[in-house]
């Protein structure tokens, strides 16, 4: 399928070369036509007289002098059929990288039906839709982002003035401390998170491989998430045996952490969440479902794209980074994340290698 795809863009790119060498050719043949006919008609009306007369070294130089003149006269006009659509993509790209990502393209007759220039407009279209796109979730981000952050150190703020003024109880002292400690603990957390992403989107290579444990680091990492999953009074069902696995384990740690996280908090009260390893010939597939509402078929191809939140409502905490961190993570392991949602039941699968390299 891929050679019969390849075969048949070179074919079309083939015939637009053979179009722009036709346009060319047809600018000279008529350049050089059209000074004969020039000198010939000069010559036929005794204007520079018989060819004997006047000398072959002369009729030569007038008809090459003619063929220039009329040929970068033609050229100027006709040459802008050719190079208007190369100028109209220049343009367009230029205003791409300016900043404009409204910018649309679309090639007029006879270009615009050819399929390359076919292939041309939707590439662009495309890449300036997907532009467009993450610079609205980009800013959406940062309002969101600074609206969830100045929450906390408002709260944090708050508890602390009213600590200071004192006259309190012992146990409103232990409430409100509680309180700055779940805040302070969301602020590290959306900070380790934004600091992750940077630091896997800048790793190419993986490094600090290691054979450890499976199956202790999710049952962990469900240990460093039991306040929130024992608030909202989730059953939690663990399902797997024991499994070794080949990987950097501080990663895969941020992978478990974020998907189990986020199992929990669009589980509905006193819903469910299943976590499950199974084993392929050279792979392993760990499975993290929830119980609540599906995420919407449109939405569920651009849930791992950086900055997205499913939720636009942002009714739920979340700043659209965990996911691109889940994915770009399994990226670097050789593996695969894939996604399900139908009914009230979400479930997330990440297939891994075994052993790496």
């Amino acid at each position: 399928m891929k050679k019969k795809a390849s075969l048949q863009e070179r074919k079309q790119r083939f015939s637009l070369t053979l179009l722009f060498t036709a346009v060319v050719f047809f600018v000279l043949i008529w350049g050089v036509l059209l000074a004969a006919l020039t000198v010939y008609l000069l010559v036929r009306f005794d204007v520079i007289g018989n060819v004997e007369e006047t000398g072959l070294g002369l009729v030569i130089f007038l008809m090459a002098l003619a063929s220039a003149v009329i040929g970068t006269t033609l050229y100027y006009f006709v040459g802008k059929i050719p190079l208007k659509p190369v100028n109209k993509w220049v343009n367009h790209m230029n205003r791409l990288a300016s900043g404009d990502f409204r910018v649309r393209m679309q090639f007029g007759k006879p270009f615009g039906n050819h399929p390359t220039f076919i292939e041309l407009t939707d590439s662009f279209n495309k890449l300036a839709e997907e532009l467009q796109n993450t610079e609205m979730l980009r800013t959406d981000f940062i309002n969101n982002f600074s609206h969830e952050f100045k929450t906390p150190i408002v709260s944090i703020a708050g508890f602390a003035k009213l600590l200071k003024k004192g006259n309190l109880t012992e146990e409103q002292k232990i409430a409100y401390l509680d309180a700055i400690e779940e805040e302070s603990l969301r602020l590290s957390y959306m900070a380790t998170n934004v600091l992750n992403l940077t630091k896997v989107e800048n790793q190419t290579i993986l490094t600090d491989v290691t054979s450890y444990n499976l199956s202790e680091q999710l049952r962990a990492s469900v240990l460093l998430l039991e306040g929130k999953w024992t608030k909202k009074e989730i059953d939690l069902c663990l399902d797997f045996e024991e499994y070794t696995i080949e990987a950097n384990e501080e990663l895969l740690k941020q992978v478990w952490i974020n998907l189990i996280d986020n199992a929990v908090k669009f589980s509905t009260m006193g819903g469910a969440v299943v976590i499950g390893i199974s084993e392929l010939e050279d792979r392993l597939c760990v499975s993290i479902g929830n119980t609540g509402q599906p995420i919407p078929p449109d939405k569920l191809p651009r849930i791992f794209n950086k900055f997205y939140q499913a939720d636009e409502s942002h009714a739920s905490e979340g700043n659209g980074i965990g996911l691109a961190i889940v994915k770009r993570v399994v990226d670097l392991h050789g593996g695969e994340v894939h996604v399900s949602s139908n009914g009230d039941m979400t479930v997330f699968t990440v297939e891994l290698p075994k052993a790496q390299g």
